[in-house]
């Protein structure tokens, strides 16, 4: 190779370097404008009483418009009887206490298409002696919502002895509102001591109808000889 190309060539080189690290840098700078400060991320996370360790990366995101719309309409009828937790792309989830749970849902599946769930969970707080039950709902019949999942969540008192029907873990059944919940309350009813009023069939699904432990998926729940 003469001089000249060996020259051009490092030239080159040099050239397409300079552009790799320039644009790196620029990547790292747009980085850096969408991550929320050190104060921001820690009152956000306090607010919702989660222990963020420092070293997981927080990214402020845009918040989609569509999503922002439908949330916008339940808090519009709703009002402080509902409280958005979030808004992300095909993703929302609405809390709302137990006794409006039946009318959320109603506007939910009529106003905005929801008509069905496709899940349902429950979550155990014994710290703050709560259970938390959420529907997992999605849309068969309208197009526009074939990968939106709107999750509506409730909370119900734990009690540390369950007698699941006799006493105050209770909340209203989604059974007349989306037919689907019908085996996934009866699921929740049974794992966590829920009793869903108004279910038409409250029995066990996965238990022996003896069982006389705490329900399985609280967290002081042990199997016996381990």
């Amino acid at each position: 190779m003469d001089s000249k190309k060996k020259v051009d060539k490092e030239s080159s080189e040099t050239n397409i370097d300079a552009t790799e690290l320039e644009n790196d840098q620029n990547n790292e700078s747009n980085n850096d404008s969408t991550k929320l400060t050190k104060e921001e991320a820690k009152k956000f996370y306090e607010e919702k009483g989660i222990d963020l360790s420092h070293d997981v990366p927080i990214r402020s995101q845009p918040i989609p418009p569509f999503e922002k719309s439908m949330a916008d309409k339940i808090v519009s009828k709703f009002g402080q009887k509902v409280v958005i937790n979030y808004v992300r792309p095909n993703r929302i989830r609405v809390n709302t206490k137990r006794e409006d749970i039946l009318d959320v849902a109603y506007f939910i599946r009529d106003e905005l298409k929801f008509d069905h769930a496709e899940s349902v969970g429950g979550v155990d707080y014994p710290d703050s002696k709560e259970i938390e039950v959420v529907y997992h709902l999605g849309s068969y019949t309208d197009e526009q919502l074939g990968n939106k999942i709107l999750a509506l969540a409730t909370r119900v008192p734990r009690e540390d002895i369950p007698n699941p029907g006799k006493d105050s873990t209770r909340t209203p059944s989604l059974r007349d509102v989306f037919y689907s919940v019908e085996f996934h309350e009866r699921e929740c009813f049974e794992m966590f001591g829920v009793f869903f009023e108004g279910h038409p069939d409250n029995r066990r699904l996965l238990l022996p109808e003896d069982w006389a432990d705490i329900p399985p998926f609280r967290k002081d729940f042990k199997i016996k000889g381990r």
